[in-house]
């Protein structure tokens, strides 16, 4: 099995910028099975809603938040992914949920500016020790609706989020001063390619007008350290996210 490891200096590079892109770490062979999970299996298909930008254009989103038996825990738990995510985040971390972004061609919706954070907040967690792995399963290209991000947004900490669309977005005012201030990078991303991005990251993507999907799954974890406190008002309680072996599934949903 293919292992890249994130090296010292990408990690100071991650702690500099917000994200770290790293080439090529599932397979072809990998990648085709996701796709046949996307298409065939039960989780996205029981899972899917739509979610709509500024202007009423609808992008899916498949959401879990717990580890099972499936393919997509597999990849949760994948040691690309998992050892990568300690070594970026400089600590244990825990599964927090997973989620496949279906942003079909022809029409797919744009995601407005934001911060995972910006979510994450008001779910409980007290700090942003928290990180997101986005696995390209299509080509994620500028036509396509490809993730935009703005480099060193992380350094800015909490942005105020508000309703836009459907989704949540970032305060539009501060935005647009924060983009005459930082670069704005569109991270273009072969299949199999995964990009990890701190939770306060601003980040975006615009809608796909082209003939060609632009699919992913994204794992996000917390540091096992930050605390969470539940609607009940108590700590809620978590397990380090365990490791298993991904590659061996090559063939079936």
């Amino acid at each position: 099995m293919n292992t890249p490891s994130v090296s010292l200096e990408m990690a100071e590079d991650f702690r500099r910028d917000g994200y770290l892109l790293l080439s090529n770490a599932f397979t072809k062979e990998e990648v085709a099975t996701l796709l046949q999970a996307v298409e065939e299996g039960d989780r996205v298909a029981t899972t899917s809603r739509d979610t709509k930008d500024a202007e009423g254009r609808a992008a899916k989103i498949a959401i879990w938040h717990e580890l099972g038996s499936d393919i997509w825990s597999r990849v949760s738990t994948d040691p690309r992914i998992v050892n990568n995510v300690r070594i970026l985040m400089g600590e244990d971390v825990a599964f927090f949920h997973g989620k496949v972004m279906l942003k079909l061609a022809g029409g797919g919706g744009s995601w407005e500016w934001h911060q995972d954070y910006g979510y994450w907040y008001n779910q409980g967690f007290l700090y942003p020790r928290m990180i997101s792995a986005f696995i390209s399963l299509d080509p994620s290209m500028e036509k396509n609706g490809c993730l935009q991000v703005l480099k060193g947004s992380h350094h800015l900490g909490r942005l105020e989020h508000g309703r836009v669309g459907t989704q949540t977005g970032a305060d539009a005012g501060r935005i647009d001063i924060i983009e005459n201030m930082l670069e704005r990078v569109s991270v273009e991303m072969e299949p199999g390619s995964v990009l990890f991005f701190d939770s306060n990251l601003l980040h975006t993507s615009g809608p796909n007008n082209s003939d060609i999907h632009r699919r992913s799954f994204i794992v996000c974890y917390n540091a096992m350290a930050n605390p969470q406190i539940g609607e009940d008002g108590q700590m809620v309680v978590r397990e380090s996210c365990p490791v298993s072996d991904f590659s061996d599934i090559l063939t079936t949903v």
